[in-house]
């Protein structure tokens, strides 16, 4: 990742800041956290998304490493992923990336989905890695990634962890500007086109103390006018510079592997990425002793709905066949787990749960699987997490607050009104209502306002007339005994969509592919919906509606996925969480629902996506584990991951 990007912060800010006499006074502190989006992709495009230019330098660093298919290597600041996805390509198995941005890395990970590649990138601070010590054979920290701190001991922080998380004998290799080359050759003014509609102005100089160029970019649109005005800084190392940096951190045997430069495809500007330097050094550490490493198990307490007790949501309101077969499977592909590292303990008995927790010598982390609620009433599933908090038990998944919220798909809606984020038109029946007339034209789809699981949505909830929106809501108060506020929702006729996150945003999470609903197998009289049928009803012809990958525009999934980051972080849901969107009649997506906590079974959403893109239902439930002892270990809490 080079840095002659731009600015963009989602809040408003101003155009542009006119003639400055100081560009070093209007340098954020942490400028690297904003600046890599969209607009960094076109202005440093010449360079960052020349496939020639990127192969050019993966040759170079393989042949200095001496790179091995078999090595684990770390792509360190990997901007959108273009060295990563190189080195996969070409064969390399053990490859991952790791940056602050996360728009960045979201086309890394989207790229790599294209390709077929399986490659893991994280958003996280190089300051401070998410890795186990002694983790890879090879960091790389490449594109003039290194110098964007205000200090230099910052810069020391991040060389002390890629020390750590090498192992004994491994390599880094760092790609950075020549200092010495720019604090003499930098431009202090240029400006070049982008495209046919938005060109940049450059401005630069030296900072007070000559250690960093501070530079501008104003990036503008001929007919809209200036789109951001930015300031940035870095830090100009000179070979000695390096070097004696390198040393303190601890690495030895410090090479430098002469200079790279780089073409533009538009013959133009190319500030820090003009002349760089490569170089090379190596970890000599003793691995630790090892402690004859029989490792103490994790104990995993995996709390479920009681097979004993009546189920409203449920057919039947009793666990049947399919429910026990979904459980079997579960426990079988945590039984794959056990090897590395857990010991399961199932709790499904509601009636001595408290009793049963307290009386366990040891746990480590409870993996709380009871989305049908405490004592199987759904509107008592945040019961079970605020039990776990009380007792003082570490857990995965969403806070009782979280489950509160996003039980009332009303305040949900509002919510993300208030957020900028689209969503049907809805009119809201209070209990008892018999008299009303809806603000917008049917179709429309009528559903309870509090429930999940699609509880009391059937095809009948697609209305076409002021009688059918009648029949639809007498059968939602009678067939299913509901006596709260129902929904009426304008019904969108394009794909129905869904997307899946596991982790903990802003720095740790993976984003699964975006699926749709396929109805071909559908009668076509039947409305296109995914409503109770298509999940309880094994003998109607919503059975057999498939989850498929979702092709949408680039905009389209860009937006689904950056709205739905927000809102996971708005709400507070944790680990993992699901998003129901579909798109309106003018190509537009619109948010319906989110789910914390999501089904978790075998044949659900989240494992149809996960599945998509190679991930075995054993692992995506490690999945969540893992991260939920991350959030965890991050924050003191007691469930350490297992190595």
């Amino acid at each position: 990742m080079s840095s002659r990007g731009t600015r963009k912060t989602g809040k408003k800010q101003r155009k542009s800041f006119g003639p400055v006499e100081s560009l070093e006074e209007h340098v954020p502190s942490d400028w690297w956290r904003r600046i890599f989006n969209s607009i960094y992709l076109k202005t440093d495009g010449d360079v960052v998304n020349n496939p020639s230019i990127t192969k050019r330098e993966v040759d170079l660093f393989t042949r200095v490493l001496k790179l091995s298919p078999e090595d684990r290597v770390l792509d360190l600041c990997c901007g959108h992923g273009r060295h990563t996805l190189e080195l996969a390509r070409r064969g390399f198995k053990n490859v991952e990336g790791l940056d602050i941005s996360r728009y960045l890395v979201q086309k890394a990970r989207s790229q790599a989905k294209r390709e077929g590649l399986r490659i893991r990138f994280r958003i996280g601070d190089a300051r401070k890695l998410p890795y186990h010590e002694n983790a890879f054979d090879v960091v790389m920290i490449l594109g003039n990634s290194f110098g964007y701190f205000e200090t230099i001991e910052e810069d020391m922080r991040v060389l002390r962890e890629v020390f750590r998380v090498l192992k004994p004998y491994g390599r880094i290799l760092i790609d950075v500007a020549d200092g010495e080359y720019l604090r003499e050759n930098f431009k202090p003014r240029s400006w070049e086109w982008i495209d046919r509609k938005h060109f940049v102005c450059r401005e630069r100089s030296l900072s007070l103390d000559k250690q960093r160029l501070i530079s501008r970019e104003i990036f503008t649109h001929i007919e809209k006018g200036v789109v951001v005005d930015q300031f940035y800084a870095e830090r100009l190392y000179t070979r000695e510079g390096l070097k004696e940096l390198l040393e303190r951190a601890g690495f030895s045997d410090v090479t430098f592997h002469g200079a790279i430069t780089s073409d533009s495809q538009r013959g133009q500007d190319l500030g820090m990425m003009e002349k760089r330097i490569v170089v090379t050094a190596i970890v000599r550490k003793d691995w630790k002793p090892t402690v004859k490493q029989r490792k103490e198990l994790k104990t995993i307490v995996v709390i479920l709905g009681d097979p004993t007790k009546r189920d409203p949501v449920k057919p039947g309101q009793i666990f049947d066949d399919d429910d026990l077969h979904t459980i079997s499977r579960l426990k079988e592909a945590l039984r794959e787990l056990e090897p590395r590292g857990y010991r399961f303990v199932y709790l499904n008995n509601h009636s001595t749960l408290i009793h049963d927790l307290m009386k366990l010598k040891r746990i480590d982390l409870v993996f709380n699987l009871c989305d049908e609620g405490y004592n199987n009433d759904p509107r008592k599933e945040l019961h079970v997490p605020a039990l776990l908090e009380v007792l003082g038990i570490p857990y995965t998944g969403a806070p009782p607050h979280c489950l509160a919220y996003c039980y009332d798909k009303m305040l949900v809606r509002s919510l993300a009104m208030n957020m900028g984020i689209p969503v049907p038109s809805t009119y809201v029946i209070e209990p008892g209502t018999i008299s009303f007339e809806i603000p917008f034209e049917f179709p429309a789809v009528v559903k309870p306002n509090f429930g999940d699981s699609s509880f009391g949505i059937t095809q009948r909830s697609v209305v076409n007339s002021a009688e059918e929106l009648l029949n639809a809501i007498s059968e939602i108060r009678g067939r299913f005994g509901y006596d709260k506020q129902i929904l009426v929702e304008e019904f969108l006729p394009g794909d129905d969509l869904t997307l899946g996150i596991i982790g903990n945003p802003p720095d740790d999470y993976v984003v699964l592919p975006i699926t749709k609903e396929d109805y071909s197998s559908l009668p076509p009289e039947l409305p296109k919906i995914c409503g109770y049928e298509a999940k309880w009803c094994p003998h109607s012809p919503y059975w057999n509606i498939k989850s498929v990958s979702a092709d949408l525009p680039e905009e389209v999934e860009r937006f689904i996925v950056e709205c739905s980051l927000k809102l996971f972080e708005r709400l507070e849901c944790r680990d993992y969480c699901r998003f129901d969107w579909r798109i309106d009649s003018k190509g537009k997506p619109r948010l319906l629902e989110v789910n914390p906590n999501p089904g978790w079974c075998w044949d659900g959403h989240l494992a149809k996506a996960a599945g998509i893109v190679g991930i075995p239902y054993s692992e995506m439930l490690e999945m969540i584990l893992r991260t939920a002892m991350r959030r965890l270990n991050s924050g003191g809490g007691v469930a350490e991951e297992p190595r």
